[in-house]
């Protein structure tokens, strides 16, 4: 699923799909937020991503994408 993360005083959103469930990466978000700690997720490349928790401005959780069919990469 594709997440968009918004970083306060930054131009840029942080994008990055995860195999993380919706429920997970909301449950994370929620801590993160109200506890003033590391935003850690794992994208689908195994990359960890970490944001301060009291920087976030928004996060945006994607639909859960389904099993891509055809011949693209």
């Amino acid at each position: 699923m594709e997440i968009k993360i918004g970083v306060q005083h930054s131009g840029r959103e942080l994008m990055l799909e995860s195999t993380q469930t919706a429920d997970e990466v909301t449950s994370l978000v929620e801590a993160a937020v109200t506890n003033s700690t590391l935003l850690s997720l794992i994208d689908e490349k195994g990359r960890l991503v970490i944001v301060p928790g009291d920087r976030i401005a928004f996060v945006e959780i994607g639909a859960q994408e389904g099993r891509k069919v055809g011949f693209s990469t």
